[in-house]
């Protein structure tokens, strides 16, 4: 399901328009996106954990070549499922 789809299954179980419900939709990510790029947590309890990772600086391998390389420190985001959302999905 793409982000079109999405608006337009939330709009038709809601009977909103698919223009709100795109421009909320529009907001959550804006939302979510700031808090986690500013060090918070997001969390929606039984669904999805939105926050951020640091990964430590590590040695990796070129897979061309088989040189080593240098693979620098990063944070990254991360999205953990809630137990709701897995045990629905695991049935």
């Amino acid at each position: 399901m793409n982000k079109t789809e999405l608006v337009n299954a939330i709009a038709q179980k809601t009977g909103q328009s698919a223009s709100s419900v795109g421009e909320v939709l529009s907001a959550f990510e804006d939302v979510v996106t700031g808090a986690v790029a500013s060090g918070d947590k997001v969390q929606l309890p039984g669904f999805l954990t939105f926050d951020r990772a640091d990964r430590a600086a590590r040695t990796g391998r070129n897979p061309a070549t088989g040189a080593e390389i240098n693979i620098p420190a990063s944070t990254v985001p991360r999205v953990k499922a809630g137990k709701t959302f897995k045990d629905a999905v695991g049935k």
